[in-house]
């Protein structure tokens, strides 16, 4: 008689189409989601909502107007009279600290707004980066009355007849929704995101006043001067406006689960989502466990190579991109969970890229460019994905921004020449009209997030012999397809390392560096960008070597 120990597990049938664990709660047939059906139109009408919610006005849209000039000049005049009159880092540091502590005041959607900052190191001017994170966990869930009355309202029963289980306290609370454990009467433990009350019209409203606001601060205060407000607003609006629908993030969840089948990826799974209980404010998932994201050291107790997973949660999430023009566009330490074999769970899908194909293809030929430190490519590319006008010039953009000079090694430089440069480049970039599109906004901070846990996952791997790796990786599995998309054939045409170590601020002679090392050397720029005691002003040296 066979032991049952002896009888081969099944895999669940819904593992042929998509990246789910091995032991489901319940199977997933997309043919037979309803809420699955108009998912397409559902997009379409959340994407002509932006320019509607952006649209200028003459005169203050509402009282909520009013609220966010009183907080914001708050902000600004309590700089302008103290934090203004000392060192430049001082005064940035103080001017970010009173806009976050007004974008609490001001709630959910600021606080949004914020934590979208919060996770754009790289992006966003560092002195923000550094307040903003603060704004991470501190939204308070909202009562439970409203989250019970959310919850039967747009799922038509009691919750006492839809879950035999349900805790009132919430294990998350975002900007957004918050985070409810649960087990539904079937047995099921089940997490369920339930999205605040009528934060749609807050939304809104905050968006409005937000656009009205934003004009008026370009050039005026250092921080946002950087970061373009107009361009943030829009692009702030155009991943909001997406979240407010949970059908949108239940679908999201499919797409990637999709993807991550087809590539073959099975280092990473995606929650499934409940085939019913899926609506406009209610999501019900499967419930995923592990370590969670910073914990490196118990996963190595646990004997994971986390140097695997990191490798895996590269490769998965660049494979996306290129190839498919999908990709999770939130990745950070509370979205990642590593379970004890080692395979991530990939959560929270409300932030999602998506690239049409033109975009997919303007993307590969900028990354394509980068591998083969073809400059012209990469800056016809970021014009092609909407990052400059159409109508720029590639060769003085090349020229304005110094791209064709010599790598200048920013270890080298004062903390006087680092701001300089940061300044000169971001104020050749406003010039062009330049803007940071959703897209490229979200893959340039998932990779500056990727790139920040490699000191912890793989120290010391030598990023040279990675990038050389994940090229191969490429050229072997996608090498026909990239040559017939944008006419640069992977396995043919090598990898360029110079142009790596010109972005590192590295001559030729430096053969290798590890992850730990660029973290030190990144430490350096760092301590020298927030040195308090260079003087105010001092003649720029220069953006390039000539």
């Amino acid at each position: 008689m066979q032991k049952p120990t002896d009888i081969p597990k099944i895999s669940p049938a819904d593992r042929v189409f998509g990246a789910f664990s091995a032991e489901p709660p319940w199977l997933i047939d997309p043919q037979k989601l309803e809420w699955l059906n108009s998912i397409e139109s559902i997009r379409q009408a959340s994407k002509q909502q932006i320019p509607k919610l952006l649209k200028k006005r003459r005169l203050p849209p509402g009282s909520r107007v009013v609220k966010t000039a009183y907080y914001l000049g708050k902000a600004i005049g309590g700089w302008r009279l103290s934090d203004r009159r000392q060192s430049r880092t001082y005064s940035r540091s103080g001017l970010a600290r009173r806009l976050r502590i007004a974008f609490e005041i001001l709630g959910p959607t600021y606080i949004k707004l914020g934590q979208i900052i919060s996770s754009g190191d790289g992006i966003f001017p560092p002195e923000l980066v550094t307040q903003f994170k603060m704004l991470r966990d501190q939204v308070s869930p909202e009562p439970f009355n409203l989250v019970r009355q959310t919850i039967e309202n747009e799922l038509g029963a009691t919750l006492e007849d839809l879950f035999s289980e349900f805790d009132h306290v919430a294990i998350a609370a975002a900007s957004i929704a918050q985070v409810h454990r649960a087990r539904l009467w079937s047995g099921e433990e089940v997490v369920v995101k339930v999205q605040r009350t009528s934060i749609d019209k807050v939304v809104a409203a905050d968006l409005a006043a937000m656009s009205w606001f934003a004009p008026a601060l370009v050039g005026r205060i250092p921080v946002t001067s950087l970061a373009n407000p107009p361009s943030l607003v829009e692009l702030f609006a155009e991943t909001i406006v997406e979240e407010l629908d949970f059908r949108l993030e239940a679908a999201n969840m499919l797409d990637i689960a999709r993807i991550l089948v087809e590539t073959n990826q099975t280092a990473l799974v995606v929650p499934r989502p409940h085939p019913k209980y899926v609506t406009r404010k209610v999501l019900i998932m499967e419930k995923l466990t592990g370590f969670p994201w910073d914990n490196v050291a118990d996963m190595r107790h646990a004997g994971i190579d986390t140097s695997a997973v990191i490798r895996a949660a590269m490769v998965a999430f660049m494979e996306g991109a290129m190839m498919y023009g999908v990709f999770h566009g939130d990745l950070h330490g509370g979205n990642l969970l590593v379970q004890p074999d080692g395979v991530v769970a990939l959560l929270d899908y409300g932030m999602t890229g998506r690239l049409s194909e033109p975009k997919r293809l303007a993307f590969l030929r900028l990354l394509m460019g980068g591998t083969i430190n073809d400059v012209r490519i990469q800056v016809e590319a970021l014009r092609d994905l909407g990052a400059l006008p159409a109508d720029s010039d590639i060769e003085e953009v090349i020229d304005d921004l110094g791209l064709d000079g010599p790598p200048v090694d920013p270890t080298k430089l004062t903390p006087e020449e680092l701001t300089a440069q940061v300044r000169e480049i971001t104020k050749a970039l406003l010039g062009y009209g330049a803007k940071m599109p959703k897209e490229l906004m979200l893959f340039i901070k998932d990779l500056l997030f990727l790139d920040s846990s490699m000191p912890k996952y793989a120290p010391d791997v030598d990023i040279f012999a990675e990038i050389t790796s994940l090229a191969a990786y490429f050229a072997a599995k996608h090498g026909e397809k990239i040559a017939s998309d944008v006419g640069i054939d992977p396995r043919v045409v090598p990898v360029d390392l110079e142009g790596v170590r010109g972005s590192l601020g590295l001559d030729s002679s430096v053969q290798q560096i590890t992850y730990r090392e660029l973290h030190e050397r990144r430490e350096i720029i760092r301590k020298r960008m927030q040195h308090r005691d260079q003087p105010r002003k001092r003649r720029f040296a220069g953006l390039r070597e000539r």
